[in-house]
């Protein structure tokens, strides 16, 4: 039986265009696993560190994390208990065992996180976005409206590697 949970988010950009979900199927639940595994939580505390590991590039919504918890505590991987008058959400013993047999696929969701945040703080700096956004305008306007020779297009690398080699050098 398949669970909604984790798989039919998409992020949106302002624009309403539709990005890459943030999360494969399953990838939440072990995302969530391994927030609890360091901390007992609740759900909005959840949604919250999980919106801080992305940067702001995602926020589960209700809608998406209590299925999920839902489902985690189904498969006795999560205990929910009160905390004053609020569930408390804690790893059990078998969903630490379950995030030990997948570290291997929780390294590649971090992976991707850290992938998808690189240069996120680059990006909120108005000079380094103009530039970016100049730099990729330039080279898709040279290479793909443009009919480049092969000499032109190694031109083009070198130009790319030498400008990361002066940035790798910078003081």
């Amino acid at each position: 039986m398949r669970h909604s949970q984790d798989h039919d988010h998409h992020d949106h950009h302002e624009h309403g265009s539709r990005r890459p979900r943030f999360f494969g199927h399953g990838d939440l639940r072990l995302v969530i696993l391994d927030l609890l595994s360091r901390n007992a939580s609740h759900g909005y505390e959840l949604i919250k560190a999980i919106e801080q590991l992305t940067l702001g590039h995602y926020t589960p919504s209700p809608g998406v994390i209590y299925p999920t918890l839902d489902f985690l505590q189904e498969q006795a991987l999560i205990a929910i208990g009160e905390d004053g008058g609020r569930k408390k959400i804690a790893i059990t013993a078998a969903g630490t065992q379950w995030l030990a047999e997948n570290a291997e696929q929780l390294g590649q969701i971090q992976a991707r996180i850290k992938a998808r945040s690189v240069g996120y703080l680059l990006r909120q700096d108005p000079q380094m976005k103009r530039a970016l956004d100049n730099f990729k305008a330039v080279l898709d306007r040279k290479v793909n409206q443009e009919n480049v020779s092969a000499a032109q297009r190694e031109q083009i690398i070198a130009v790319i590697d030498r400008a990361a080699l002066e940035i790798s050098q910078l003081d």
